[in-house]
């Protein structure tokens, strides 16, 4: 590895980055990925084992810290970001950076929010200034992380490189030096954990790991805080992350070349359906190959989908009669189905009997993954999406990049829409809806970020 210097440029970037740092658009996608985050993770009350993730966490120690979005039972500030971890990942539904294979988002803000609610219990309230550029720091570490291996995925980066975003975010928050801040990434290694192998099985873990790293961001940065030294060298060492978990893959200079000058958050991917972002390709490819030749799906013989070894190593695994919920949304067969089948792609579609829906399982059956050559391991896109119909007719299209993607990206309209279909399913009445809306429309202006979190769930 070369002399570059990875933990002391993130924990100087924690440490010295403000608020008129951040330029306008990573200010404004800051917000729209607040806002966007906020709705998955309301809908996420529609996701399985909410009981008995909410129940243990509660018993996992007494507090009233910080609020649990599911139901507004008060908690300590780790359980509340294990159980809103869960929630925002659990229907695979939250925003992504593709170039890194990183969710940040959801250990980020668990965690950030926990902590700041904790804040405002001890009279010191995060202002929504900081808190943006807590934000936009925290995703910058994340992304970065990822973007600086080769390796293909094995643990799971959503969890891991989401922990450390998730230590430098409160890192800024709280006013931590470097040194502190490299510390606190020191012991969020200790605690470093998640691996895919729940992804391959559709394990509700796969949440869970989420969550234990955005609680492991609060116990890291609290060692940090009284003064507890953690490893200096947690990312570059020889036993470090890139070391033991991307299989000693790592290019700093890509770390060199884009921290403190690209901000990653405008670099963030919208998820339109509510699946594994790697299965929103074919998704893409029948709507826009069915709105231009005008077929249904009833006319298609055959679709084949050539993608990247990621799609087809992570995704294109075998259509089950009666899959999980979780099996099914990294599925791609499945996914296209349900879009075949219904001609949308929702919550409501991976949930009781849908799974084993026989006209989604009828449609899914014609659906194959093949692999393109693409020797980046970590590539989403280009692929390209092809249809043969019972006429003998073949069309097919080329994806640059896949809808959702920040050079295809959701409209403002269109984020809006998503988030209020999200609450609608997390039964947030609309008129509050609108005022969390507005509320995260004027986040720079607020004195306590916590007024959001009071807006979208009310303690009981």
């Amino acid at each position: 590895m070369s002399g570059y210097d990875i933990e002391g440029a993130f924990a100087e970037h924690a440490a010295r980055t403000r608020f008129d740092d951040l330029s306008p658009l990573a200010v404004a996608k800051a917000k729209t990925f607040l806002l966007d985050t906020l709705g998955v993770g309301l809908a996420g009350r529609a996701g399985a084992n909410l009981d008995a993730v909410s129940r243990l966490a509660a018993a996992w120690g007494a507090g009233e810290e910080a609020t649990s979005w599911r139901d507004g039972a008060r908690l300590t500030a780790g359980s509340a970001a294990i159980v809103n971890a869960y929630l925002i990942h659990c229907l695979e539904f939250d925003c992504v950076h593709e170039g890194a294979v990183v969710h940040p988002m959801a250990t980020l803000l668990s965690a950030l929010f926990a902590w700041a609610e904790r804040e405002t219990l001890r009279g010191r309230p995060v202002d929504g200034r900081r808190f943006l550029t807590a934000m936009a720091v925290g995703v910058d570490v994340a992304a970065l992380i990822g973007v600086a291996t080769d390796s293909p995925v094995r643990f799971f980066r959503p969890a891991t490189a989401g922990g450390f975003g998730a230590v430098a975010a409160i890192a800024n928050l709280a006013g931590f030096d470097a040194g502190t801040t490299r510390s606190a990434l020191g012991h969020m290694y200790g605690q470093t954990s998640g691996t895919l192998q729940p992804h391959l099985e559709g394990s509700p873990l796969l949440g869970l790991q989420i969550g234990f790293n955005a609680r492991g961001a609060i116990c890291a940065t609290d060692l940090a805080a009284a003064g507890m030294p953690g490893p200096r060298e947690a990312l570059s060492g020889r036993y470090g992350y890139f070391a033991l978990m991307e299989g000693g893959s790592c290019h700093p200079e890509r770390i060199e070349q884009r921290i403190g000058r690209e901000w990653q958050i405008a670099r963030l991917a919208h998820k339109p359906f509510p699946s594994g972002r790697l299965t929103h390709g074919v998704v893409h490819g029948l709507r826009d190959l069915m709105a231009a030749h005008r077929f249904s799906a009833d006319d298609v013989a055959q679709v084949t989908v050539l993608a990247p070894p990621l799609v087809v190593r992570l995704v294109g695994r075998p259509l089950l009669p009666a899959p999980s919920a979780n099996y099914a949304k990294l599925c791609l067969a499945f996914v296209a189905g349900v879009y075949l089948a219904k001609g949308r792609c929702d919550v409501p579609d991976f949930v009781g009997a849908a799974l084993t829906d026989p006209e989604v399982h009828r449609h899914a059956a014609k659906v194959q993954v093949v692999p393109d050559g693409n020797p980046d391991e970590n590539a989403l896109s280009p692929q390209r999406v092809g249809v043969r119909l019972a006429s003998g007719a073949v069309h097919e299209v080329l994806l640059p990049v896949v809808y959702g993607h920040p050079d295809a990206a959701l409209s403002d309209a269109e984020n809006e829409e998503k988030f209020f279909r999200c609450t609608g399913y997390g039964g947030l009445a609309r008129v509050r809806a609108e005022a969390v809306r507005d509320l995260v429309a004027r986040t720079d202006t607020l004195a306590d970020v916590t007024e959001i979190l009071r807006a979208l769930c009310p303690p009981r």
